[in-house]
């Protein structure tokens, strides 16, 4: 049997608020298996976010086990982890996060580049992702120039880009209106199951939510 993608044991997270302590996270395990679309359901204020920060290796303060890929996360050294995000994460955000500056090619190539990927290989894997997401003729707009809807699907290629392990997706389509939330999270389900990454996907709709292989309820600081 294959060894989970990731991995979650009584992961906790609380914050200080004046004199009082928010238990946010209070006990979360989860497994989430290779090539598995898992939704996080919850309403706004649940935690859900939080999950993902700490699923994603981008903030400290939790307490608990997160192994990545087979390597126990939670104790490594600022540069390992940031090795570990590169090699086997992505990301795609409620709100695309584009570099404004450069267009949907680039911005598909930067994150590969970065990463070590020569220009010509980077331009072809971004070609494919974004004609994949039906961008193919918008390769050399700026976000400027591209709808919510495209600006979102650029998010997504670039999510895949580097071919992550897992694509953590906060609240993906929660800034489109229906039509285009649901395009765009089709062609997002597809791309994912076609690259054979895993994914999870924090969302408050529980209808966009079936769509995916599971769903997991985070309530009151546990997954349900």
């Amino acid at each position: 049997m294959s060894e989970p993608v990731v991995s979650l044991r009584n992961l906790k997270r609380s914050f200080r608020q004046g004199d009082a302590t928010i238990h946010v996270l209070c006990g979360v395990n989860l497994d989430v298996m290779p090539g598995e679309i898992v939704a996080l359901l919850g309403p706004s204020g649940s935690g859900k976010s939080t999950m993902l920060q700490a699923v994603g290796l981008l903030e400290g303060g939790f307490t608990g086990s997160i192994t990545i890929a087979g390597v126990e996360a939670s104790a490594l050294a600022s540069d390992r982890r940031t090795q570990l995000r590169r090699e086997h994460l992505g990301f795609v955000y409620q709100f695309h996060h584009l570099l404004p500056d450069f267009n949907a090619l680039e911005n598909v190539v930067m994150p590969q580049m970065i990463a070590g990927t020569r220009r010509e290989d980077a331009d072809e894997r971004a070609q494919v992702l974004l004609g994949a997401l039906g961008l193919g003729q918008r390769l050399t707009h700026r976000p400027s120039q591209l709808s919510g809807g495209e600006q979102q699907r650029v998010a997504v290629a670039r999510a895949l880009a580097n071919r992550p392990t897992l694509v953590l997706a906060d609240e993906p389509t929660g800034n489109l209106d229906e039509h285009t939330a649901d395009k765009v999270l089709e062609q997002f389900l597809t791309l994912v199951r076609g690259e054979g990454s895993a994914a999870l996907v924090a969302t408050h709709n529980e209808r966009l939510a079936l769509r995916m292989d599971r769903v997991v309820r985070l309530h009151e600081g546990v997954l349900e």
